[in-house]
This record gives C-alpha cells, structure tokens and sequence, in this order.
C-alpha cells in the first residue's frame, strides 16, 4: 500500500529542501490503483424521462480518505425514430448520487430519424473523502419523453475506468 504524500503549506525561497521534502514532492499526485470495470454491451432502451442505469459499472476501494477518482467512460447512445425533438441525456452516479451530466441533450436532430451517435467520452474527478468502496454507474433518459434513446447500440461495447489518485 503507498503512503499518503503530506506536503507542507509553502516553501521558503532560497531554502534548501530536505530529502524527505524531496521525497514528498516526488510521491505527490501519483497513480494509486488503476480499476477497468467489466466492459458491457448489452441494449438498453428507454422512453422515460427518468434516469436509468445503462449496465456500466466499476468499483473501487480506495487506500487513503484523501484520494481522489478520476473517472473515465466511454459510452454510445442512439435515438430511435419516432420524434424530432428527442434526444439523449446521460451522468455518472455515485452510489445513488449524480456527480456528473455529460450528455444534455446529445444526438438532437430536429428529425424523426434513427440516429445512433459516436462513442461519447466522460471525464470527470471525484473526491469521494473515503476507504470504503465506491461503485460509480452511468444513466441515461430520453431528453423530453418522446419515442426512445438506447445505450450499447448495435452491441456497441462501453468502458469505465477509475484511477485513485493521491493527493
């Protein structure tokens, strides 16, 4: 297990460090664990306004309560044919808590046409201030309750990543 970097406030100009100054500075901000959840790419469809999980998940323990997350997913989205106004909206979740929208209203097209969008990337850094295990999730839902959006389209295969950083 590493050990939490402590760095002090400030640093004095014109003084010169101590190793174990050094030795803090260069253990500072690293890469704890690196966790890939299990790819998924199975459909799912929904034409609810409310979010629903999408399937992808990963889960992570991290070593000190001062560690961040950095979460990275990559996720495809469709909309399927049936109004002109639909349209997708998709977040992270940790626990039961949204921590991140990374889809407002993605693959507008003014048509009623089937529309299957490129691979969407998230990224975003989670302080989650605790040792016990954390699983994030993504959700999605139809923008405005009209036909249905779907994740995985075409067994499109999603990933999530997590890193604990130190910090």
């Amino acid at each position: 297990m590493a050990t939490p970097t402590t760095l002090p406030a400030s640093f004095t100009a014109s003084t010169v460090l101590p190793a174990a100054s050094l030795n803090n500075l260069r253990g500072a901000f690293r890469i704890l664990q690196v966790v890939q959840g299990t790819p998924y790419s199975t459909l799912v469809s929904s034409s609810s306004t409310t979010y629903m999980d999408t399937g992808l998940t990963a889960t992570i323990t991290c070593q000190n309560n001062t560690s961040k997350v950095l979460i990275i997913v990559q996720q495809t989205f469709s909309k399927n044919n049936g109004n002109a106004s639909n349209a997708v909206k998709a977040q992270i979740v940790s626990g039961t808590t949204s921590i991140h929208v990374f889809q407002g209203a993605a693959l507008y097209t003014g048509t009623a046409v089937d529309f299957v969008g490129p691979s969407t990337s998230a990224v975003y850094l989670d302080n989650p201030t605790t040792t016990a295990a954390i699983t994030y999730k993504t959700q999605f839902a139809n923008y405005n309750n009209s036909a249905s959006v779907s994740a995985q389209t075409n067994g499109a295969v999603s990933t999530m990543t997590l890193l604990e950083i130190s910090a």
